[in-house]
C-alpha cells in the first residue's frame, strides 16, 4: 500500500467535511484520524482473507472508502439504506474504479458471498454481526469496529455459521478494539431475519 497522498482520499475528506449529517466532526485533522487513519486499522486483518469486500451501513464512507484505496485490485462494496447516503457515496464510485454502491439494507442482500465484511459505527455488536456475518462467505471474516467491553459474541456466531471471535487493540485508542469473526459454515436457513428484527430483538 502507498504511502503517498491520495488526492481522491483529500477530495472524499473534504466532501465529508462539507456535507451536513455525515459526520459530527468539524476539524480536518481529527476527521483524518477518525475516518481515515482509524478505518485503514482493519487493513492488516483484510489482507488475511481473499475477495471481495463490503462495508454495511457505509454512511459517509468509512472505513469502505479508506479499504477501497488500500486494495485497489478488490471489489469494495458500500451498503447504505438511506438513500441520500447513498447518493453522497455514489460520487465516489468515479474515482475508485473498485467501488461499488448498493443501496438497501444488509439484510435483503445475498448471503454468503463477500470475502470480507466490515462495520463501523453501526450498530451494537450483536445487531451488526448478524448484519454482516451471513453475508460473508465460508473461509472468509466480519470485522466489527467496537467499544473496549469485550461482549461475548461466541453465541452469535455459532448461530450465524461463524467461529471463535477474535479481539484486535486499536493502535492508540485504549477504548476501542477490532472484533474478527470467521465464517466457517454457509449461513443457516432462518437469516437473516427480516429487516428490523435484529435490532427489535437481539439473538443475545
Amino acid at each position: 500500500m502507498s504511502t503517498e497522498p491520495d488526492p481522491r482520499i483529500e477530495r472524499w475528506l473534504e466532501a465529508l467535511l462539507g456535507t451536513p449529517g455525515l459526520t459530527s466532526i468539524r476539524e480536518p485533522e481529527q476527521a483524518r484520524r477518525e475516518h481515515l487513519t482509524d478505518s485503514l486499522q482493519a487493513s492488516s486483518l483484510v489482507a488475511r482473507f481473499a475477495g471481495p469486500i463490503a462495508d454495511v451501513g457505509s454512511g459517509g464512507g468509512a472505513p469502505g472508502i479508506p479499504l477501497a484505496a488500500a486494495f485497489p485490485e478488490r471489489t469494495v462494496t458500500l451498503i447504505e439504506s438511506q438513500l441520500r447516503k447513498c447518493r453522497f457515496l455514489e460520487r465516489f464510485e468515479q474515482d475508485f474504479p473498485n467501488l461499488r454502491v448498493v443501496c438497501g439494507r444488509a439484510e435483503e442482500q445475498e448471503v454468503d458471498v463477500f470475502g470480507v465484511v466490515v462495520a463501523k459505527a453501526l450498530a451494537p455488536p450483536p445487531v451488526a454481526l448478524e448484519w454482516c456475518l451471513p453475508l460473508v462467505r465460508p473461509g472468509g471474516a466480519a470485522i466489527l469496529f467496537t467499544g473496549s467491553l469485550e461482549q461475548d459474541l461466541a453465541p452469535v456466531a455459532r448461530m450465524l455459521g461463524g467461529g471463535e471471535p477474535e479481539h484486535h487493540p486499536v493502535q492508540g485508542a485504549r477504548d476501542r478494539r477490532l472484533v474478527l469473526v470467521p465464517k466457517l459454515e454457509p449461513t443457516p436457513a432462518g437469516f437473516p431475519r427480516r429487516p428490523g428484527m435484529a435490532r427489535k430483538r437481539p439473538l443475545v
